[in-house]
């Protein structure tokens, strides 16, 4: 393996002179890059739920460049560095790792991350336990880090069979908004409860609702790509069958599809 300070000195020497010489590396802002950024960890994730390592090495890699990006313009800016980025990290780990360098004794998974909570409340000196939120978050994502927030202070079920039930209960609720007429925003009320209610259950046995969503688009992708060539090695034209015709072609799919 290459010398890893080596290796990360080059990398800085290089985004410098790209920086310096080249006009679209030289155009970049703070603000220029930020969506670049977004789209680079969606297709990190992508290569993470797909379990392709070597794409994973390859995003890990475009992500750091982002990162080491930033820090070159706010060094220009000077605002920060990737030193000082460095630093405020270790110390920002130390500072939440007190079961490992301080005398707080932990034993389980929970409360290291109760702890941590309540040292990022006390850090930031929020109002709240919610107050820091980010609004940009996507949906899911802002579920899952609301129900996660809150347990660290103690708001949760206390078993798998209650957190299913109240599942079930907001299923019922809505199905009962669905059956009243002219409904459309109480309707889309219970929509949300059902989806953030299932989110608390995925959260609450250990899976990760964005991946397993994700996975079913991926899956449902592959199978109708699969039922496509199906229709067309038939000479068939998709646009002129019906949804009982569709479905055998889907179950033929559904068997040769992994």
């Amino acid at each position: 393996m290459k010398n890893t300070k080596l290796s990360f000195d080059l990398l800085i020497k290089i985004m410098g002179e790209l920086r310096e010489k080249c006009l679209w590396d030289k155009n970049q802002t703070l603000k220029s890059l930020r969506g670049k950024t977004i789209e680079e960890v969606y297709e990190l994730s992508e290569a993470i739920i797909k379990d392709d390592h070597k794409n994973i090495e390859e995003e890990l890699g475009d992500l750091l460049l982002h990162i080491i990006f930033y820090a070159k313009i706010g060094a220009e800016k000077k605002i920060f560095d990737v030193n000082s980025i460095i630093n405020k990290l270790i110390i920002k780990l130390k500072n939440r790792h007190p079961h490992i360098y301080g005398e707080l004794k932990i034993n389980t998974i929970r409360e290291v991350e109760e702890n941590w909570e309540k040292i990022k409340i006390k850090e930031k000196n929020q109002s709240g336990v919610l107050s820091n939120i980010s609004k940009s978050l996507p949906a899911i994502t802002k579920s899952m880090k609301i129900q996660e927030k809150v347990r660290a202070v103690g708001f949760d079920w206390d078993n798998e069979k209650q957190v299913m039930a109240k599942f079930d209960e907001e299923v019922i609720e809505m199905k009962k908004e669905i059956s009243k007429k002219n409904n459309t925003s109480k309707i889309m009320d219970e929509i949300g409860d059902v989806f953030f209610s299932l989110i608390n259950y995925a959260r609450f046995i250990g899976i990760d609702p964005e991946e397993a969503l994700e996975r079913t688009n991926y899956k449902f992708i592959k199978r109708f790509k699969h039922l496509e060539n199906s229709v067309k090695k038939e000479d068939k034209n998709l646009m002129e069958m019906n949804l009982e015709e569709m479905d055998k072609y889907w179950d033929r799919a559904k068997k040769e599809t992994l």
